[in-house]
């Protein structure tokens, strides 16, 4: 299959393209930055295009007539709370997605967020309504509803894929678990945290890719699809392992930092159709 893969070479996209290519698929990745995506394992496996989807043109080869576009591309993140996400990523992803559909794409696998869910608690099923409460999650929503349309209208396939939290290899540097490494690494003798008692839904980002790759066989599989491990685990417990993992010496400061305000205690997702496909 012919994947064009945006966002190539951010966190997620790196590890998306290196399982296609392991599965034998031809990947055309899409990111902004050649001299970045020269530093990928894989940049000799893939045909490379240096190119900002949001500036309006249509730089895919003629050549290459892909069997599905996987949008990975999102700037801005991990700043949840800015309007940027709906003033201007919104418009623009929905510009540079009905542009693919009107060049011929017929399969879109787009991902989404766990914050389209909004301030719930609990475990939260791909069939419950999105009441999303901040900029990114609003964004991503109605980036949703404008692609259901679209898809609609012209006999698009749609793999809707909601974003749980994930761990690895390349993940923001300040994220949790990368901030505790670097702590690690450094020799530092105590750790700045929350409280720890949030329950949230991990994954990591190989299980990600390999969904993603399981995706692809799988069209009739469309719609909202949680992309989650179904378990949820306290944050504390999280970073605990982590410590034991490393075999470091190194003390939590709970409670240094509050609780988002964005996102309730404890939350969770359902695994629930890549749950039907994992028993195959």
């Amino acid at each position: 299959m012919k994947a064009l893969v945006t966002g190539a070479t951010g966190f997620v996209g790196r590890h998306v393209v290196a399982q296609l290519l392991a599965e034998g698929h031809e990947v055309l990745a899409v990111a902004r930055d050649p001299a970045k995506a020269a530093t990928m394992a894989w940049s000799d496996e893939v045909t490379f295009l240096a190119w900002d989807i949001h500036s309006g043109d249509w730089l895919v080869p003629e050549g290459f007539a892909p069997d599905i576009l996987v949008h990975l591309a999102w700037p801005g993140l991990p700043n949840y709370m800015d309007d940027f996400h709906v003033e201007t990523n919104l418009p623009a992803d929905i510009a540079f997605l009905t542009r693919a559909v009107e060049r011929g794409v017929k399969r879109l696998l787009v991902f989404g967020t766990c914050l389209e869910y909004g301030y719930r608690f609990g475990p939260l099923s791909e069939d419950i309504e999105a009441r999303p409460s901040t900029p990114y999650g609003i964004a991503k929503d109605r980036l949703r509803l404008a692609l259901e349309a679209l898809s609609a209208t012209h006999d698009v396939v749609l793999q809707w894929v909601r974003l749980f939290y994930v761990h690895g290899d390349g993940q923001n540097p300040k994220s949790l678990l990368a901030l505790l490494d670097r702590a690690i690494a450094d020799g530092d003798q105590s750790f700045p945290m929350s409280g720890g008692e949030q329950l949230r839904d991990y994954l990591a980002i190989e299980d990600v890719a390999r969904d993603v790759a399981m995706l692809l066989k799988h069209p009739e599989c469309n719609g909202v699809i949680n992309c989650c491990s179904g378990e949820p685990i306290s944050i504390r417990r999280l970073v605990e392992e982590r410590v034991a993992e490393r075999g470091a010496d190194i003390q939590l400061e709970l409670g240094r930092y509050p609780y988002p305000d964005y996102e309730p205690l404890a939350f969770w997702g359902v695994r629930g159709k890549l749950g039907e496909l994992d028993k195959g």
